[in-house]
């Protein structure tokens, strides 16, 4: 019975082995190696660039929008304060 287990431990391990090495020098191998590979790298690139863009517009128009917010709620405050205290 240990004959079997070790036999067949050694018969995976010998298949995994040469599959795993014929895997590795596959066509995948050879696609991550160039060819087609490269355009979509470009193309994964231009839309990082794009998000990354946006995201500086978008955190700027953020920054605008805070500090006129913070400007009318200044103002709010102001007119509430003197309304509490009845000036005009």
């Amino acid at each position: 019975m240990k004959k079997i287990i070790a036999t067949f431990l050694l018969c995976t391990g010998v298949l995994a082995t040469t599959s795993w090495a014929q895997t590795a020098s596959g066509p995948a191998a050879n696609a991550a190696s160039g060819g087609n590979t490269d355009e979509i790298v470009k193309m994964h690139q231009q839309v990082a660039a794009a998000n990354r863009a946006y995201d500086r517009k978008v955190s700027a128009a953020k920054r605008v929008y805070n500090e006129q917010k913070a400007a009318a709620a200044k103002v709010r405050d102001e007119a509430i304060a003197a309304a509490h205290s009845g000036v005009d």
